[in-house]
């Protein structure tokens, strides 16, 4: 066996794991997560202006998403025999068509007119990220690791608004329950090891993709944030 071989070998046998690169990423994770925005929310100190962009907004983000997560689908059935992974991405699929729902109702209770909301730069360039992961030639592991890093700064974000010190307005309790529900954070956790399981299997360089990837999530949802916050 030559030294390319046993590199090879090597990387494969490493241990990878999502959880080790939020570790690693624990800054920028934080930032994502713990931004000023979603502190506000959990502190009861949000502005209302802030929310009402940020709902307008997401929905735009969630229109572009739906096929994003159409196309992880398409790649699941082409590139892997393993069930498991089309029946939580199927899982993911048919929660959107509900959260599409759930905004129209939220825009209309809080004076958004969906119709007329116009994308921002930072909305812009995050749809035209998933767009990017949605060509063939882009490795499943890879689209796996953006879909669950998507996914899991709302959930964690959002759970940090239910914990039990928290000073969550009333009035929005019901907008991080949709994210920060124990249910959502489940399938979060099935979506991982789908995600752990094929970084696990994948070479070094789909490795580096991946997380590369996950590192561009982190920096977008720290922008889209950025951007619902009246005044930035």
């Amino acid at each position: 066996m030559d030294k390319q071989q046993q590199e090879s070998r090597s990387s494969s046998n490493k241990k990878v794991d999502l959880g080790e690169w939020v570790k690693k990423h624990a800054s920028l994770y934080e930032a994502a997560t713990r931004h000023p925005f979603i502190e506000s929310i959990r502190n009861g100190t949000v502005d209302i202006s802030s929310f009402r962009r940020w709902l307008g907004q997401d929905y735009i983000f969630v229109r572009a998403f739906v096929p994003f997560v159409a196309s992880v689908l398409v790649k699941a059935c082409n590139e892997t025999d393993d069930s498991s992974d089309m029946e939580v991405t199927l899982g993911g699929m048919a929660a959107l068509n509900d959260e599409l729902a759930w905004f129209k109702k939220e825009a209309s209770k809080w004076g958004v007119t969906l119709s007329a909301i116009v994308p921002l730069s930072a909305n812009v360039r995050y749809c035209s990220f998933l767009k990017s992961l949605m060509s063939s030639e882009v490795e499943y592991t890879v689209v796996l690791t953006a879909f669950w890093a998507i996914e899991a700064v709302y959930q964690d974000s959002f759970a940090y608004c239910l914990e039990e010190d928290a000073e969550t307005p009333e009035e929005l309790k019901e907008t991080c329950y949709r994210w920060g529900n124990d249910d959502f954070g489940d399938w979060c956790c099935t979506l991982e090891e789908r995600a752990n399981r094929h970084l696990q299997m994948a070479s070094e360089d789909v490795r580096k993709k991946a997380e590369a990837v996950f590192l561009h999530v982190l920096e977008l949802e720290v922008e889209f944030w950025d951007m619902s916050c009246v005044g930035i």
